[in-house]
């Protein structure tokens, strides 16, 4: 199928008009970013609780529908989705049908067969869908990127990755099990996000974990095989887990020091002895630069992004559904 939309190239610097669905606390980090995106502003919000989005509207601009099908008429260009991910797939597929183009947070679906709707439905609709997975947009990641293309360290065959948060309470929504809730889904998707771009698709994953009070993963550890090596990845929503990631070739390794999905700092160290380090820092929050590619992509009229592809996507949360298997996690909204 073509990759390019319908355009008039006369908009090529049109303002994108933004719609936001969820009031919570990612929604307030991407309105925050859309400040740092040329040519973009904030429409509308909606959300399920009326008086948070009327307050979110005050706060950032824009108007607060009635209703989610008030906002898709609203005039939007495009809907990032910031509500829990048992949501993710209905929002995406009725924004895309209604000639929507859609940013989704990740992960992008509960499942597999979630996401494969919502693909049919942007490919039948000729609208963009990209699932927000931040860190390939971040300057160190591109940086370090360029590095290892000029600077390489042989063959990558070993991503470490995890992070664990502790305390978190019993009624926050990331332990909800209604909602899908869980350490895979909510934190280790970026660890797998890590995998599949250094080692490509997985092969198979074999997963050891545990179910806590509310009945999702509390704590999950993976080794999954991939086309060009091994993934060691953990996540945790009740453990203090360090949040650095580590690559290793076999002339040098990296390491992307903490929190390795907001990077701003990295060490390649080569076997005949060379340390590099690099920094770049970042503005904005961070989502302004997966934000802008989106906007980049939807002005030259893609209907797929290059570095957050749809396939890789599907690699991504075939890992998640492999590892809740292995756990024996069904969710209701499955």
């Amino acid at each position: 199928m073509n990759n390019a939309a319908t355009h008039d190239p006369s908009a090529h610097h049109a303002t994108i008009r933004w719609g936001i669905v969820g009031a919570g606390r990612i929604a307030h980090r991407f309105a925050q970013s859309l400040a740092h995106v040329p040519d973009t502003r904030l429409a509308a919000v909606w959300s399920r609780r009326r008086a948070r989005a009327e307050a979110f509207a005050q706060q950032h601009g824009g108007q607060a529908p009635e209703s989610f099908d008030a906002l898709l008429r609203s005039g939007i260009d495009a809907l990032y989705i910031a509500t829990m991910q048992d949501s993710h797939a209905h929002y995406a597929c009725a924004a895309l049908e209604a000639g929507i183009h859609v940013l989704c947070e990740k992960p992008a679906t509960v499942n597999a067969a979630q996401l494969a709707r919502v693909i049919d439905s942007a490919r039948a609709s000729q609208r963009l869908f990209m699932e927000a997975m931040k860190p390939p947009f971040y300057p160190l990641y591109l940086k370090l990127r360029a590095h290892l293309c000029a600077d390489p360290i042989g063959d990558i065959g070993l991503v470490r990755a995890g992070c664990s948060v502790p305390g978190v309470p019993d009624d926050h929504p990331s332990l909800s099990f209604e909602q899908a809730g869980g350490a895979l889904l909510d934190i280790g998707i970026y660890e797998m996000f890590l995998a599949v771009d250094w080692l490509g698709a997985p092969l198979d994953v074999q997963t050891l974990g545990r179910l806590g009070a509310t009945g999702v993963d509390t704590f999950a550890s993976l080794n999954s095989r991939h086309e060009k090596g091994i993934a060691q990845l953990f996540c945790g929503l009740d453990l203090f887990g360090k949040g650095d990631a580590f690559i290793a070739g076999t002339r040098g390794n990296v390491t992307i020091h903490e929190n390795w999905w907001n990077p701003s700092h990295a060490t390649v160290r080569y076997v005949d002895g060379r340390v590099v380090e690099l920094d770049a820092p970042f503005e904005g929050g961070g989502l302004n630069y997966e934000t802008q590619h989106f906007c980049e992509l939807i002005r030259a009229g893609q209907l797929e992004s290059p570095i957050m592809t749809h396939a890789k996507s599907h690699q991504m949360i075939s890992m998640a559904d492999a590892a809740r298997a292995a756990l024996g996690l069904t969710f209701p909204c499955e």
